[in-house]
C-alpha cells in the first residue's frame, strides 16, 4: 500500500475515507489506534494508505476535492 495523505485532522480523514469508498478504492487508515497511547494530543498523524495500483486515481479524487495541498509528495 502507498501513502496518500498524512494528517491529524479527523474530519479530513473521515471525508477522504468517504470519497475513496464511494469510488471503490481500497484504503486503510494506519496509526489510528495510536491515539489511545498519545491521549488527545494529536501528535501522531494518521496515514491514509491505498493500493499501489489505485494510487493515481485516489490522488486525482483528492485533487478534484480541492485538497491537493494535503497529498503526500510522490516518493516521500
Amino acid at each position: 500500500m502507498e501513502e496518500l495523505v498524512r494528517t491529524n485532522d479527523p474530519v479530513l480523514i473521515s471525508f477522504l475515507e468517504s470519497i475513496l469508498s464511494g469510488a471503490g478504492i481500497n484504503h486503510f487508515v494506519a496509526d489510528g489506534n495510536m491515539s489511545i497511547l498519545e491521549g488527545s494530543l494529536a501528535m501522531i498523524p494518521r496515514r491514509i494508505l491505498v493500493d499501489g495500483d489505485q494510487l493515481q486515481k485516489a490522488r486525482q479524487l483528492v485533487r478534484d476535492a480541492g485538497l491537493e495541498h494535503e497529498l503526500r509528495t510522490e516518493g516521500s
